[in-house]
């Protein structure tokens, strides 16, 4: 029989290449999820013995038409078994390989897909990194089509120390680099570690596994390799990264700031306590010759200024955030004082207070006190605190709590406030601040510590 390249090769290829895609598609999507997982044993190994059969019988005809013109059996009989043996093989190679996948993936699920969802592992797997190695897979797949074995062992393990490098590169070596963490010696350094040791590595596979004589061609290729192609790549991809990363955390920072700044002006300073302000000066110009009520029109236009001017910046001298929380409180005070049951501390020690802090990032403990901690009819306290030291700034705020009536609309809005600060916090102060909040019936406690380095 003479050789045709369609018939003995192209033809089987594609053949057994459709029958292992139908076989896993349909054992994986319809038989084992609807019936072996449902335990519909019978039906369910019926199936699968099916599609076994139908599976040797069209790899037995495959291997007819790909070994059909070395024929070097005295019978067509004998070749015939051989091909069914061949098919045999290869029916029990698929089912074991089955098996080995579907063990593998209800391990993962059952051990490990939860936690992998929690850490985002998959968001943070970048395209560079899919598309080699999708490229890596479809030339192996290629080489595996003309029996080339030494360049496919080759291919396997340089694009698997490729592959290596470039995710160790990407996500380990070059971030503290360009954050500045790291300097030049330190960087080659590692550069010329890790080259050493997957590029000799990935020499003595390919040369256990091949027969290639000429190792050292392989090893300078490599090495190449590394230096042309996945050094460049992998630097200024985690350069953009970083900067992509920087831009977005400074984006959020902006709009959490905005969000956070007109949540404020819409839940903190609302009508309320100006109405009540503005009762309280009225009653005290009726008592006196207006001088406490020209104290407290002033203190009323300075935290108004503060909220117009200094509101707007991203940072500001604490002395200033104090001016405002001094003046908030001096107001109140002007609203309680008449009421002996209500007792306002504030301990406000300015040493080593000279730090910068966002504006308004205080003035929602403090405005939160008074408005769920203060009551004409019950017996009252807010302690407010604050002091310093060379890097950080410590913040307590301690009132009473008094019950609400159902009706009472400033009632389902404590958290409102305090989730905003919250948010601003995690913002403006990563991994630099530390807030206790504690609550009982009668008594609710805020400790806020901030580094300011």
């Amino acid at each position: 029989m003479a050789f045709d390249n369609f018939t003995h090769f192209i033809m089987p290829k594609l053949l057994i290449a459709t029958l292992v895609y139908l076989v896993f598609v349909s054992v994986n999507q319809w038989i084992v999820p609807g019936f072996m997982e449902q335990r519909r044993y019978l039906a369910g190994i019926l199936l699968l013995a099916a599609v076994a059969l139908v599976f040797f019988t069209f790899t037995m005809v495959a291997y007819s038409y790909r070994f059909g013109y070395m024929l070097g059996y005295k019978t067509a009989g004998d070749f015939h078994y051989w091909c069914a043996g061949r098919a045999f093989v290869a029916t029990i190679v698929m089912a074991a390989a089955y098996v080995i996948y579907y063990g593998a993936k209800y391990l993962y699920f059952r051990f490990l897909h939860a936690q992998f969802t929690e850490w985002q592992v998959w968001k943070k797997i970048t395209v560079e990194i899919i598309l080699m190695l999708a490229a890596w897979v479809i030339w192996l797949v290629m080489l595996t089509q003309d029996n080339r074995y030494a360049a496919f062992k080759a291919v396997f393990w340089t694009g698997l120390n490729y592959l290596v490098v470039y995710i160790l590169l990407y996500y380990f070596i070059f971030p503290p680099f360009h954050r500045k963490e790291q300097r030049w010696p330190i960087l080659w350094r590692n550069l010329l570690l890790i080259m050493i040791f997957f590029c000799g590595l990935s020499t003595i596979l390919i040369g256990f596994t091949t027969r290639i004589h000429e190792m050292g061609i392989v090893l300078t290729i490599t090495i190449f390799g590394e230096i042309l192609f996945v050094l460049p790549l992998a630097f200024i991809l985690s350069k953009t990264r970083m900067k992509q990363k920087n831009e977005v955390l400074n984006l959020e920072k902006a709009l959490g700031r905005s969000s956070a700044n007109l949540d404020f002006l819409r839940s903190q300073i609302n009508p309320h306590f100006l109405f009540n302000a503005l009762n309280t000066l009225y009653g005290t110009a009726l008592e006196e010759n207006a001088l406490r009520t020209s104290e407290g029109v002033q203190k009323l236009g300075d935290m108004m200024r503060f909220m117009l001017h200094e509101n707007h910046q991203e940072k500001i001298e604490l002395s200033k955030e104090v001016g405002y929380l001094q003046n908030y409180i001096s107001l109140q005070r002007l609203r309680t004082q008449a009421s002996p049951d209500i007792k306002i501390e504030v301990n406000i020690r300015e040493e080593h207070c000279d730090h910068f802090i966002a504006p308004m990032l205080l003035i929602p403990f403090v405005e939160n006190a008074f408005k769920h901690g203060i009551s004409l009819r019950s017996r009252s306290w807010i302690v407010v605190s604050l002091s310093c030291n060379e890097r950080h700034i410590y913040f307590d705020a301690y009132n009473s709590v008094h019950p609400k009536p159902d009706n009472d609309p400033e009632k389902a809005s404590l958290g409102i406030g305090l989730n905003n600060v919250r948010r601003r916090l995690a913002l403006l102060y990563p991994g630099k601040h530390e807030l206790s909040i504690r609550e009982t019936n009668t008594e609710f406690f805020v400790h806020l510590t901030i580094d300011t380095q």
